[in-house]
């Protein structure tokens, strides 16, 4: 079994952590550890096994003045 490296969820790419999880509270307490890392989360299961993918979301944008 070999997971999506990218998955595309509400027109934005999401990329899988790398990671297989057995179970889904333990992708869930990774999603949430993520989250606190200011990343949007997506999980996905595949044949008993669960996924996180994620994406940096960016919360400030800092204009350098020349």
């Amino acid at each position: 079994m070999t997971p999506n490296l990218t998955i595309a969820a509400e027109g934005k790419k999401f990329m899988w952590d790398g990671r297989v999880f057995d179970t889904r509270e333990e992708s869930l307490r990774q999603a949430a550890a993520y989250e606190r890392e200011n990343f949007d989360v997506r999980t996905a299961d595949q044949d008993g096994k669960f996924f996180v993918y994620t994406r940096r979301v960016v919360r400030e944008h800092i204009v350098a003045e020349t």
